[in-house]
C-alpha cells in the first residue's frame, strides 16, 4: 500500500530529502531545516542499533518512498531484474527509472513524482502521440514523451515546473521545449547518490 501519511515525517525519519515536496515551498524549507531531526518527542535521545536485516529494509523502504511504489511492485521489479544476466541493482534501477511517471519528474514536467503520477493517471501525458494513463508503463529507448494538449501546459504547477531553468536532465534523456525523449537506458547513478542498492538486494534475496 502506498504511504498517504504526513510526507515530512517519512524524509525526517529517514534522513534525507525522499524529493516528496515541490521545492521552494515553504514545507520544503521547513523539512530541509529539520531534516538530520527524527520526528517524535523524544528526537535523537532513543535512537536504537539497527540490525543488518533493518538496514536492508531501511534502504528498500527509502527506495520505495522515492519512486512511490508499493512493496509488491518493488518485489515485482526485483524478480524480474534478477532474471535478467548481469547487475541486478542497474536492473532494479532501469525498471524504476523507466517508469512514465518517473520520466515525466526527470524531465521537469512536474515538480514532484507525486504531481507526475497524478499527471499521468489524469491523462495529460502523450508517449509517441498516443495517451497513456498508467504511471507505471515502462517508457523504452527512442520512445517521445509530450503533454496531450494545450490545456496541460497551462495547469499552474506544470507551468511554474516548466519554467524552472535549473532543472538538471539525467544524460538519458533529452529535452526539447515541452517534449522529452529516452536517449539511452537508464544508468543506476541518481539512485546510488540516495541508496544502498547492495542492501536492497540482499532484502529481496532472502
Amino acid at each position: 500500500m502506498r504511504h498517504i501519511g504526513p510526507k515530512n515525517r517519512i524524509a525526517r525519519k529517514e534522513g534525507i530529502d525522499l524529493g516528496l515536496k515541490t521545492p521552494g515551498t515553504k514545507t520544503h524549507a521547513n523539512l530541509l531545516k529539520k531534516i538530520n531531526i527524527p520526528p517524535g518527542q523524544h528526537g535523537t535521545s532513543r535512537r536504537r542499533k539497527v540490525s543488518e536485516r533493518g538496514k536492508q529494509l531501511h534502504e528498500t523502504q527509502k527506495l520505495k518512498y522515492i519512486f512511490g511504489t508499493n512493496m509488491g511492485q518493488m518485489k515485482g521489479y526485483f524478480k524480474k531484474a534478477v532474471k535478467k544476466t548481469g547487475n541486478t541493482g542497474l536492473f532494479l534501477s532501469q525498471f524504476l527509472e523507466k517508469r512514465l511517471d518517473n520520466i515525466v519528474f526527470r524531465l521537469g514536467f512536474a515538480p514532484t513524482r507525486a504531481s507526475a503520477r497524478q499527471l499521468v493517471n489524469h491523462g495529460h501525458i502523450k508517449v509517441n502521440d498516443k495517451k497513456v494513463s498508467i504511471a507505471s508503463y515502462q517508457v523504452k529507448s527512442s520512445d517521445i514523451i509530450s503533454f496531450l494538449d494545450e490545456k496541460s501546459i497551462k495547469i499552474p504547477a506544470i507551468e511554474k515546473s516548466l519554467s524552472n531553468k535549473e532543472m538538471i536532465l539525467p544524460s538519458w534523456l533529452e529535452k526539447k521545449g515541452i517534449v522529452g525523449k529516452v536517449t539511452s537506458e537508464p544508468t543506476s547513478d541518481l539512485i546510488e547518490k540516495q541508496i544502498l542498492l547492495r542492501l536492497v538486494i540482499e532484502y529481496f534475496s532472502r
